[in-house]
């Protein structure tokens, strides 16, 4: 199967479809029945409650949507009623959008979804300071607005009731099918044609996604008590397919080579190549599983993956023969990587398919509730980000400046039917970074243009009102779908239904076709503007933060690898929170460079140093990962002192590096539980073939540190410390 009918079928089973049509049909449904009985206004008024509070229903546990959608209805009643009786006088209402602009994106300081209930509030008054309302209307206006979102909340409650479990398979598909695409990346790295530069690139990109999947993921299972509890087959059947799955994708992280010498060495012989097919192969497996998972269907391998394996180390073998003077123990290594992979994955199909009574329970709610951030909600949070010193604070103050300009804009030079929109798209496009902010209007710009000449086409073409609304119904679904998946695409399809929507209203769609291109494009330019010049927030300044937890991160993993090789005992699930940190660090190091790329020239700083800085430190966390679940799989006992005091100096020069970035980073204790530095070394003929290869491996591990050390060095302009001239990437 090719991978684009692959992705429209994971596209058909998302949890963003599903979204897409739920909340069509809530929001739909009140307009159609009212108009039906005449009321018209007060079906569009009840749709809009439900268009607010849908954008609080963000994916996650149902306890935080239930929460989230209950504070919900009651914040955009009252800022409904607030805005109601503001909006009788231009001076009340423009206080009024300074202020709520300000404290409702004062709200990011609680996440993302205290965040989409300020864009809810925003929203609601945005729609409302326009109507024509009296007094009397304002009460009756606003308990619509309030039942509307009641019932956007109850019939997403009710079908969370019918298939509770759904939200958790789409996200568990979700997350299998990025790791499956990371899989398919690491094959490039074998294919001698492909820049390795660029393969880096795409892998570190693909790693953000991953890792903003495992986080859903996270939430859905581990915050929520139906699954934990482990009441049920199919709960710990979603419990333990993610565990292996996490530890499968650890297994493709941590297989780490010298790509550019197997290159060299190989390239010739097509056994690259070979490997390459077999792990776009396992990497189609793992993707046929994700989709059998997000589909809620059951699965069957076709791929005979033994033979395959079988056939690979035959040519292997052949390649020894023919490479004299050539060891092909690199190849070795790899069938063996192979191998293992394709064990775990039969480990996560056997789990996805076991019977309801061979699944067994492994962790306790606690140990799961340990992988999960948990936020505070305290008032003291609001009150210590009330300084220019929080990014949240400047971009709330920036908010409100650029909605108040846009405000005025709207009322005093482009007033119209509609010139709340120029509001509506400066609130919607300014971001926190600017980076976001450019990104944002260039796709609003684009989907605008595009929506809007497909929907002047199409009602242009033919005045069956049948078929307009077939379309406003296709357009809908599709607007709603892509909202959290691709922004320029939910643009281009909200733009013909909310056209075709006013043409239904009796509007001319070319004045308003025109009139929404107009606004879109001044609410852009000012929401672009404000990014720029208010108190601007460049990714640049932070960097050093980013690089500080990634670096914090790979310290407490070396630290485990410490403990092991010192014979100590490694707790599993400290373990894996520790692997878990040095993912979603490095996942948010990762995405903050590809931000600062997207910036102005001006404001990047050491862009290929931080590209390098990125790439050691994958390939350190890669190495730390192998070695340490190696020694996990054995009984603890100590090993060489040659290879604990390399650890010990890779620890050493991390550390230095964590104190450059960081001076006010107190000194960890972690170079006194590696062993006696002073222990005597054991001569080379009393080491066995696997010291060799361990001591070697922690040599490549030092060599990585001292370049991320060096890196370092560079970014702040730091004197290096002279050293010999190794190098990771050389």
């Amino acid at each position: 199967m090719n991978s684009q009918t692959r992705t429209i079928q994971y596209f058909l089973f998302s949890q963003d479809f599903s979204d897409g049509v739920r909340i069509t049909l809530a929001v739909l449904l009140p307009a159609l029945l009212f108009a039906q009985l005449g009321e018209l206004a007060t079906g569009v008024t009840l749709s809009t409650g439900a268009v607010c509070i849908s954008i609080i229903d963000t994916p996650g546990p149902v306890v935080h949507k239930r929460t989230g959608m209950l504070y919900g209805n009651l914040v955009v009643f009252l800022v409904a009623l607030l805005t109601g009786f503001a909006r009788f006088n231009a001076w009340t209402l423009g206080l009024e959008v300074l202020a709520l602009s300000f404290l409702m994106t004062m709200l990011n300081v609680y996440g993302n979804r205290a965040a989409s209930l300020g864009s809810a509030a925003l929203l609601v008054m945005i729609l409302t300071m326009d109507q024509p309302l009296t007094p009397a209307e304002v009460l009756v206006h606003s308990g619509l607005v309030l039942a509307g979102g009641v019932w956007y909340m109850a019939l997403g409650l009710v079908l969370f009731r019918v298939w509770p479990y759904r939200p958790a398979q789409q996200a568990l598909g979700e997350c299998i099918h990025a790791i499956a695409r990371y899989l398919k990346l690491k094959a490039a790295f074998y294919r001698i044609r492909t820049d390795l530069n660029e393969d880096y690139r795409q892998l570190v990109a693909q790693q953000v996604t991953v890792s903003e999947k495992q986080d859903a993921v996270r939430e859905l299972l581990f915050k929520t008590r139906q699954i934990v509890k482990e009441s049920n087959a199919t709960s710990r059947r979603l419990l333990l397919t993610f565990v292996d799955v996490m530890d499968l994708y650890e297994h493709i992280t941590a297989t780490y080579y010298d790509y550019a010498a197997i290159r060299t060495q190989f390239g010739h012989t097509g056994i690259l190549e070979e490997i390459a097919s077999l792990i776009d192969l396992i990497a189609a497996e793992l993707d046929n599983i994700g989709f059998a998972i997000q589909a809620n269907h059951s699965f069957r391998s076709r791929s005979n993956f033994p033979e395959r394996l079988e056939h690979l180390k035959a040519r292997i073998d052949a390649v020894g023969e023919q490479e004299k003077g050539t060891s092909n123990l690199v190849l070795k290594k790899l069938l063996i990587n192979l191998r293992s992979l394709t064990q775990r994955l039969d480990d996560v199909l056997n789990y996805f398919n076991a019977k309801s009574e061979s699944v067994p329970t492994r962790h306790t709610e606690q140990e799961y509730m340990r992988f999960v951030s948990h936020q505070d909600y305290d008032l003291k949070v609001l009150r210590d980000n009330l300084t220019f010193s929080s990014s949240v604070f400047r971009h709330s103050v920036r908010m409100m400046l650029a909605s108040g300009v846009a405000f005025l804009v709207a009322k005093l030079l482009f007033a119209g039917n509609h010139s709340y929109w120029i509001v509506m798209t400066t609130v919607y496009m300014l971001k926190p970074a600017f980076s976001f902010t450019k990104e944002r209007n260039y796709q609003r710009v684009i989907g605008t243009l595009g929506g809007g000449f497909i929907a002047v086409v199409l009602l242009l073409l033919t005045d069956n009102k049948d078929l307009h609304f077939a379309f406003l119904l296709f357009f809908m679904v599709l607007s709603y779908s892509f909202q959290r998946r691709n922004y320029v695409v939910y643009v281009t399809f909200m733009t013909p239904f909310i056209l075709i929507l006013l043409s239904f209203l009796g509007l001319s769609y070319l004045d308003v076709a025109e009139e929404r291109i107009k606004d879109t494009v001044i609410g852009c330019v000012i929401a672009f503007l404000a990014g720029y010049l208010l108190f601007p927030s460049w990714e640049f300044e932070q960097l050093n933060d980013y690089m500080r937890d990634v670096l914090k991160a790979n310290l407490s993993y070396l630290q485990k690898l410490a403990e092991g090789l010192a014979g100590k005992s490694i707790s599993l699930t400290e373990y894996k929170l520790t692997r878990k940190d040095v993912i979603v660090s490095s996942a948010n190091l990762a995405s903050a460079f590809q931000r600062m790329l997207s910036e102005p020239k001006s404001k990047q700083r050491n862009s290929e140093d931080v590209h390098q800085f990125v790439v050691l430190n994958h390939i350190l966390s890669s190495n730390i990962a192998t070695l340490t679940s190696t020694l996990m799989a054995k009984e603890p006992t100590e090993q060489p002192h040659e290879g604990i005091r390399a650890v010990r100096r890779s620890l050493s020069v991390l550390n230095a590096s964590l104190k450059k970035l960081d001076p006010a980073m107190p000194e960890p204790s972690l170079l006194d539980v590696a062993g006696p530095a002073e222990a005597p070394a054991r001569r080379k003929d009393q080491l066995t073939a696997d010291d060799r290869q361990l001591i070697e491996q922690l040599d490549f591990i030092q060599k990585v540190s001292s370049d991320i050390g060096r890196v370092t060095d560079a970014m702040l302009r730091v004197e290096p410390v002279p050293q010999e001239p190794v190098g990771a990437l050389a």
